[in-house]
């Protein structure tokens, strides 16, 4: 008898083992790793990474592994090759791709910010600054088919601009890789660059540069990043994707409701060897331009005048079919949740 239950002691601690490592995508006995790419490092992505230090993934049974692409087009090369799972970055590598004809093609599951996060930086102080002193000058806009540089580009033109390289249109430079967009404006003889926070305020206070304008405020609301990853991933993780998302909109939701000191100290993990001044003005600032969405549910208007703007870029010839490019299915069922 006493042989009989060590045996069965045995077996039910092998069935339990058995169970613990086939738990997948619904499995709470353990943290789920998800690998993360993300364009750049701004606290433009702060829902991100308040969810990352205030615990909000771990809650949901995430571990979070970030990186950083240093442009959307690394970051979707990411995705595609399998080392991230998730991206964050512009839809338009999500479109780009599926132009291309894409197998397990790269599906937009949810929004995390709706302007321009970057901002014009110029080596003099200007007053009243508008597009306008932005004539016979020099802007670094970022990589060519990158939504920075579109962005701009269209704001440029819809103040009645021209871009080129005579003494009354704009000289909008998009040759400069976007990891690289500070190193050179400071090398070269640029008069003007995007850059986003916190990186525009440390650049402004080592070199003596001065932020002159929000581009998100100039041009209007645009879905601008949003959360990606492949179709085979999300259809075959749909509650981890879910999970996740969740996350990000505790993080959300927490910067509704936390005032710029404890926002600032749930980022500072993030942000180590950035001034904690640097850190209070950049939430300030994507504060100010009211850089988040209120739902990760992209809507088709949105992603129309995005399309736009990619069109009159000449970086499209025509626009892709919604849902061929964006699911808001998780997306909603996270709104649902938190009602």
């Amino acid at each position: 008898m006493k042989k009989f239950t060590i045996i069965l002691a045995v077996f039910i601690l092998m069935v339990s083992f058995t169970l613990y490592g086939c738990g997948g995508d619904d499995s709470s006995n353990k943290l789920i790793t998800l690998r993360v790419n993300e364009v750049t490092h701004s606290i433009f992505y702060a829902p991100l990474y308040v969810a990352i230090n205030n615990g909000f993934f771990e809650d949901e049974g995430i571990k979070i592994e970030l990186s950083n692409g240093g442009g959307a087009d690394k970051s979707m090369t990411a995705v595609l090759s399998g080392d991230a799972e998730i991206g964050l970055m512009g839809p338009e590598a999500a479109i780009y791709v599926t132009e291309g004809g894409a197998k397990d093609k790269p599906v937009v599951f949810g929004q995390l910010t709706k302007r321009d996060g970057s901002f014009i930086v110029s080596k003099t102080a200007i007053e009243d600054f508008s597009l306008e002193d932005l004539k016979g000058k020099e802007i670094i806009g970022g990589r060519k088919g990158g939504v920075p540089a579109m962005t701009l580009q269209y704001a440029i033109e819809q103040a009645g601009l021209s871009i080129g390289t005579g003494a009354n249109e704009v000289n909008l430079r998009t040759d400069v890789a976007f990891d690289l967009t500070a190193s050179v404006f400071d090398s070269t003889d640029a008069d003007f660059c995007t850059l986003f926070e916190p990186t525009a305020s440390e650049l402004c206070a080592e070199k003596g540069y001065h932020i002159v304008a929000s581009v998100g405020e100039v041009s209007g609301e645009v879905p601008y990043t949003a959360f990606i990853a492949k179709k085979g991933f999300i259809e075959d993780n749909s509650l981890t994707v879910e999970r996740f998302l969740r996350a990000v909109y505790r993080g959300y939701r927490f910067l509704l409701n936390a005032d710029v000191d404890e926002i600032a100290e749930s980022l500072k993990p993030s942000f180590q060897g950035i001034s904690e001044q640097s850190i209070v003005t950049s939430i300030n600032s994507y504060i100010q331009c009211d850089a988040w969405v209120s739902s990760p549910v992209m809507t088709e208007t949105a992603f129309d005048r995005l399309q736009d703007i990619i069109i009159a870029a000449g970086e499209l010839d025509a626009k892709v079919n919604f849902n061929d490019v964006v699911d808001t299915t998780i997306a909603k069922k996270v709104v649902e949740y938190f009602i």
